[in-house]
């Protein structure tokens, strides 16, 4: 049975392992310090806010959530299909974003279950997310990291993990999504929680600790 990333007990088990692994995470391990388990709620609202979130600031997407809450409470799918166009624009929502909220809003009222997405295999998670209108592999990659705890994930096609391994690697170029899936495929079965570490290395080496969009 495959590893599951639920408490920081899994962190650590996680990090044992990738410091066998590979002997060049130790330093990287060192210079991140801790690192957080950045579990979330699932669901419907678990999703959407990722989605809020695609592209934005930390700050502005928080903001834009705040202002979703304020309007639409709970954040659902009811809530949402019933919410006009331009209710939804004013609380900062991009035409495409609502487009997105809707469309998993529909999946969602037709019986999609998006708890059956934690015992799913990750690549069968995976494809039954980026099946739904809007939803790409990132994000399906990090809503299966952080709202359902699989813990051989690794979204190689993101910016921040791919300039923090570059970073910590000394690599001449930022690596692409297929090289970095490359260099992660010998962390597995904890892929995740290096996920987890490099997003840390990132935040505490090139961004001073600014969280990124997927933190």
């Amino acid at each position: 049975m495959s590893p599951r990333i639920d408490a920081m007990e899994d962190i650590a088990r996680g990090l044992a392992h990738l410091r066998q692994a590979d002997a060049r995470l130790a330093a990287v391990m060192e210079r991140a310090g801790t690192v957080p388990l950045r579990r979330r709620a699932g669901g419907y609202q678990g999703l959407a806010e990722i989605v809020v979130a695609q592209q934005l600031s930390k700050a502005a997407a928080d903001t834009i959530w705040q202002r979703l809450g304020e309007r639409l409470d709970p954040i659902g799918p009811q809530a949402v299909l019933a919410a006009g166009e331009e209710e939804l624009r004013a609380c900062g929502l991009s035409r495409p974003k609502i487009r997105t909220l809707r469309a998993l809003a529909e999946a969602s009222a037709a019986d999609f279950r998006f708890e059956a997405l934690t015992e799913l295999p990750a690549e069968e998670a995976i494809a039954a997310m980026t099946a739904l209108h809007g939803i790409g592999r990132w994000t399906a990659e990090v809503y299966l990291l952080f709202c359902c705890g699989h813990a051989d994930i690794f979204p190689a096609g993101d910016i921040a993990l791919q300039n923090a391994v570059r970073h910590a690697f000394a690599m001449p170029a930022r690596p692409g999504e297929k090289e970095l899936r490359d260099i992660a495929a010998s962390w597995s079965p904890w892929r995740g929680v290096a996920a987890r570490l490099f997003w840390r290395y990132y935040a505490v080496t090139i961004r001073d600790a600014t969280p990124t969009g997927a933190a």
